[in-house]
C-alpha cells in the first residue's frame, strides 16, 4: 500500500474521535474542523518519513489541538508553538494528553459529536448531513448523492445546519437521556449512512464501516430494549459479513449470487442473526429490522438458489409501508424479477424514473431487467446512462461487464 493509501485509511479511521475530542475542546464546530484538517496537513507531511503513530487518532488530536492554539496565539501576539519536530514526536505523550484534554476515553467523543450535530433545533435532513460532514468528512458531493439532491442545494444545507448551532448556542456537552432519546432516529440514521459508505465504496473507507460499527454497539448500550437499534446492529453486521467477497482482485464488484459464500465472515453473520431475532421478539416492528430480516435471509442461503426471494418480496413490500420511497420499491422489484420475473419488475420501475434520474442502481437495475427481456438495444442505453452515474470505479465496472456482454453477443450474432 502506498504512504498516501495508507495515511487516507488511518485518517478516515481516526476523524470521528479526532473531530469530537476537538470539537469537545474547542466547542467550535468550524475551529474543529480546522484544526483537524492541519494536523492531516502535517500528518502528510511527516507520517511518511517517521512512519504511523501507535495511535493516529491521539496524535491528530493532539496536533489539531496544538495547532488551533498556536492561531490563537499569533492573532494575538503571543509566543508560536515549539517547532514542528517536537509536536511530531512519536512517542507516548500524545495519548496521555488526549485523556488529559477529554477527561475520559476520546474514543467516546463520537457519540457526543452524534447527538450534538443532530440536535431538534435542526431540521432532520441537516442533522444527518451536517453528521455525514462533521462525523465521517463525507464531501459535498458524497452527501449530496446519499440524498440524491444537487451539490449546491447540499452546500447551502450545511452551511445552514452549522450557523444555526453557532447562534443557538446549542451546548456541546453530553446530552442527557431525554435528549438521545429524542435524537436517536436521526442519530441511526447517520450512523447507516457512514456505514454504506465505507462498505460500498470500499478502499480507503472501508474503516467507516467497522466504525459504524462500533457506533452501533455503542447505541445499543445505551438503548438495550431498542429493537430498531438491534435492527440497524444486525443490518451492518450481516451486510459487513459479506465484504471480503463484493470485490474482485481488480477492484470490480461481484454481485451477491455470484459471492463466494464461504468467504463470507461466519462470526458475523452468526452475531447479526442473534440480535435480529432478539430484536423481532419485542414484536415492534421497524424498518431496520426488515432490512435485517432481508439480510438474514441471504445470509441463511447457502446458495443462491436456496434465496427464499418471495419472502423478501413480502419484507419490501411491508418496507414500502413503513418507509415509503422510490429506492425501496427499486430494491423490491429485485426481488420480485427473481419471484416472478423481469417483466413485473421493470413494469414496477418504469414509473420511477423521474424521481431515480439520477441514481446509478435504477438504471444499472433496469439495463439488467431489459437485457433478461431481450431487449439488447435498449439495455445498452441504461448501462451507459449508469455508467455515467456511477460514483466508484467500482460500480462502473460493474456495468461495463454488461456492455462487454451485449458487445461479445452482437458480435457473435454478425458473424
Amino acid at each position: 500500500m502506498s504512504d498516501l493509501a495508507w495515511i487516507n485509511a488511518a485518517i478516515a479511521a481516526a476523524r470521528p474521535q479526532a473531530v469530537g475530542a476537538l470539537l469537545r475542546y474547542f466547542r467550535d464546530l468550524d475551529t474543529a474542523e480546522e484544526a483537524f484538517q492541519d494536523a492531516c496537513l502535517r500528518a502528510l507531511k511527516n507520517w511518511p518519513q517517521n512512519g504511523p503513530p501507535r495511535d493516529p487518532a491521539a496524535w491528530l488530536i493532539m496536533v489539531g489541538r496544538n495547532a488551533a492554539l498556536d492561531g490563537v496565539r499569533k492573532r494575538a501576539r503571543q509566543t508560536a508553538l515549539p517547532p514542528e519536530e517536537v509536536l511530531s514526536d512519536l512517542d507516548d505523550a500524545e495519548e496521555a494528553t488526549v485523556q488529559r484534554l477529554d477527561q475520559a476515553d476520546y474514543r467516546d467523543d463520537v457519540l457526543r459529536l452524534l447527538f450534538i450535530c443532530c440536535h431538534p433545533d435542526l431540521p432532520p435532513t441537516q442533522q444527518v448531513a451536517l453528521a455525514l460532514r462533521i462525523v465521517s468528512g463525507l464531501t459535498v458531493r458524497q452527501i449530496a448523492r446519499a440524498f440524491l439532491v444537487g451539490e449546491a442545494a447540499m452546500e447551502q444545507r450545511i452551511t445552514r445546519a452549522k450557523a444555526k448551532i453557532a447562534q443557538a448556542g446549542v451546548a456541546f456537552e453530553t446530552p442527557s437521556p431525554a435528549d438521545r432519546a429524542e435524537r436517536l432516529a436521526a442519530v441511526a440514521a447517520m450512523v447507516y449512512l457512514v456505514f454504506n459508505e465505507g462498505y460500498s465504496t470500499g478502499g480507503p473507507r472501508a474503516p467507516l464501516a467497522e466504525e459504524a460499527i462500533r457506533l452501533g454497539r455503542l447505541l445499543l448500550r445505551l438503548f438495550q430494549t431498542e429493537p430498531e437499534v438491534m435492527g440497524l446492529l444486525a443490518l451492518m453486521l450481516l451486510q459487513h459479513a459479506r465484504s471480503g467477497a463484493r470485490f474482485s482482485e481488480d477492484g470490480s464488484l461481484i454481485l451477491l449470487e455470484d459471492q463466494d459464500r464461504s468467504s463470507w465472515d461466519g462470526k458475523l453473520i452468526a452475531e447479526g442473526l442473534a440480535v435480529v431475532d432478539k430484536a423481532v421478539r419485542h414484536r415492534r416492528l421497524g424498518p431496520y429490522q426488515i432490512q435485517a430480516a432481508i439480510a438474514a435471509i441471504h445470509a441463511r442461503a447457502t446458495r443462491p438458489e436456496d434465496t427464499d426471494w418471495p419472502a423478501i418480496d413480502e419484507l419490501y413490500a411491508t418496507l414500502e409501508l413503513l418507509q415509503p420511497s422510490p429506492v425501496v420499491t427499486l430494491n423490491r422489484a429485485v426481488a420480485v424479477s427473481k419471484a416472478r420475473g423481469p417483466e413485473e419488475a421493470l413494469e414496477m420501475i418504469e414509473p420511477l424514473a423521474d424521481r431515480l434520474g439520477s441514481y446509478f442502481h435504477f438504471h444499472g437495475a433496469r439495463g439488467a431487467f431489459l437485457l433478461q427481456l431481450g431487449r439488447e438495444r435498449e439495455a445498452q442505453d441504461a448501462f451507459g446512462r449508469a455508467i455515467a452515474l456511477a460514483g466508484t470505479p467500482a460500480e462502473a465496472a460493474h456495468i461495463r461487464q454488461y456492455l462487454d456482454r451485449l458487445m461479445a453477443d452482437s458480435a457473435r450474432a454478425v458473424s
